[in-house]
């Protein structure tokens, strides 16, 4: 079992096949077999969308709650080089990636279910989710033409100099803390749809 827990890999492999046998012993105890139809397929595109929310908000969070708050307190400060160095960039790329999947999906979930055009036009009956995808939007683009360009050059992986860097860094902060704003809302707006439609 240890050797499923030393690798993440492994981890996320181990949550599939469990995942797996969860649908499948869902299925024979229930005696309802998989029925792999148009039905389904959004059940799965659904749930990848949620997978990749939950991996794009929790990294924001996580950046907001957590690694921002916290590093001035690392003292010395050479000692926040291994964060700056290594576990940012990794965050980021996670973070970027995330975003970009969580809108793709979210696009395709709503193309599949015919509702794509209502819920971006804000048409009666699809008010809630149009803002939330919006919001959604909104915040992706935050993060790959605002957070991302300007977190380059406070982490020194483009050239800066030191009024660049404290300029990005205030860019990359006010960015990141809208989207931490409006990641609120947002996800009330996607919650809401299914419940409260209005």
């Amino acid at each position: 079992m240890g050797a499923v827990f030393t690798s993440i890999g492994r981890t996320v492999s181990a949550g599939v096949v469990l995942l797996i046998v969860i649908v499948v012993g869902a299925g024979l105890v229930t005696g309802q077999s998989i029925k792999v139809d148009h039905a389904y397929a959004t059940v799965i595109m659904r749930w990848l969308h949620v997978v990749c929310g939950v991996m794009w908000v929790g990294l924001l969070w996580y950046l907001n709650f957590v690694q921002v708050p916290t590093m001035p307190k690392i003292q010395p400060a050479e000692s926040r080089t291994a964060i700056t160095k290594f576990i940012a960039p990794t965050v980021l790329w996670w973070f970027r990636y995330a975003a970009l999947a969580t809108v793709v999906t979210g696009l395709l979930l709503a193309a599949m279910n015919k509702y794509i055009v209502e819920a971006l036009t804000l048409r009666p009956g699809f008010i809630m989710i149009g803002i939330g995808m919006w919001m959604a939007l909104t915040m992706a683009f935050n993060v790959w033409f605002i957070i991302w360009p300007n977190q380059q050059k406070v982490l020194g992986l483009v050239e800066a100099t030191a009024e660049e860097k404290a300029a990005a860094a205030t860019k990359a902060l006010y960015a990141s803390r809208f989207n931490t704003m409006f990641s609120i809302g947002m996800l009330y707006c996607m919650v809401a749809q299914q419940n409260a439609p209005i």
